[in-house]
């Protein structure tokens, strides 16, 4: 390490799209040297020749992608961010523990805690059960306190952040029912990763939209386990992805039942103002949610390149139902910013330090 008040971190999968930005927030960020950058594909070249783009960066100049090691990557760092397949990032996991570096996994492997429900939804057993129980849920908002002393973090996934910050705080208030919970989200392209694939080529997803992985898409295990969390009870909700002709963000629109009959005037403006007071109570002084105010929505364009969610909701007393609508970005909050987020909260460093607002 060239700099005593810097930690060193590896990025391990540095060569997918969350990688690459992973290793883009890492490089300007204030406390964080880069030591190692991993990749199969790449080993043995330099960080510039496969994304050009970093040049600017002094430190990139001097990285090399290096082969998935665990002994080497723990011997040049101390945190290592695991942007890896799910089914992969196990396989590093567990003897990079074993050489006791604090690990960041941005893979669903460690985001469930029943191993039951990861071969349901993952269609396979699952690697190593036995660490399910230390792994802490990556969500700064709701998990600050188990996150400052965790040495293992199982960052979030896109689809789940978008709906699970803003639903949370209604769960726990009891201002929803826990039925007839619906999530319908569009995503950008780079929500599919860095491979090639028929369903994800420029003519297939141009001037197209289209919805996949119904009825059982894999992030609505870890969407229901949060939300079951919160509710302390057990919820089942419906989602829906869809495929949509940008690169890059997420818009998910909530369809959730209010305890209160809202059909009223009256009772729908109460309902209001106790939904404004439970997002208050829940998130005061959160530097990346933003809570939109009078008739402001939510658009990908507002957070594309931030690590900021921003959501907004209505009371339909026609319906007797809430919307609510969020956005963030697939690879920053979605990914990269969130597990930088999180490593600012482990380290003890501003939780702002590297990130955009």
């Amino acid at each position: 390490m060239n700099n005593k008040d810097k930690v060193p971190v590896a990025i391990v999968g540095a060569s997918g799209y969350s990688g690459e930005e992973l290793t883009k927030l890492l490089l300007s960020h204030p406390n964080a040297e880069v030591t190692a950058l991993t990749s199969r594909k790449y080993a043995g070249k330099k960080l510039v020749e496969v994304f050009p783009q970093l040049t600017h960066f002094p430190q990139a100049r001097d990285l090399d992608f290096i082969e998935p090691n665990p002994e080497l990557v723990a011997k040049l760092a101390d945190v290592a961010f695991l942007a890896l397949p799910h089914g992969v990032a196990a396989d590093i996991a567990m003897p990079l523990l074993d050489l006791n570096t604090k690990i960041i996994d941005l893979s669903a492997d460690f985001r469930l805690k029943d191993a039951n429900v990861y071969r349901e939804f993952y269609g396979r057993e699952h690697p190593a059960p036995r660490l399910l129980e230390e792994s802490v849920y990556g969500m700064p908002e709701v998990r600050r306190e188990e996150l400052r002393n965790a040495r293992f973090v199982a960052s979030p996934g896109c689809y789940p952040t978008s709906i699970l910050i803003p639903v949370i705080p209604l769960l726990r208030a009891g201002l929803i029912k826990n039925e007839g919970i619906i999530a319908d989200s569009l995503s950008g392209i780079t929500g599919a990763g860095r491979k090639v694939d028929e369903k994800f080529m420029f003519v297939e997803c141009n001037e197209n939209t289209k919805a996949y992985g119904l009825v059982k898409h894999r992030h609505l295990s870890e969407v229901e386990q949060e939300l079951s969390f919160a509710a302390g009870t057990k919820i089942v909700a419906q989602f829906t992805p869809h495929l949509i002709p940008v690169n890059r963000g997420i818009l998910t629109t909530l369809y959730l039942n209010p305890e209160t009959d809202v059909r009223a005037e009256d009772s729908a403006v109460d309902f209001e103002k106790e939904l404004r007071a439970a997002f208050q109570a829940a998130y005061p002084n959160e530097p990346f949610v933003r809570i939109l105010e009078n008739d402001a929505l939510p658009a990908i364009k507002n957070v594309v390149g931030t690590n900021v969610i921003e959501f907004a909701w209505r009371v339909d007393p026609r319906t007797g139902r809430m919307l609510m609508v969020s956005a963030i970005d697939n690879l920053v909050k979605g990914a990269g910013g969130q597990a930088v987020q999180c490593f600012n909260v482990m380290c003890g460093f501003e939780e702002t330090a590297g990130l955009v607002r």
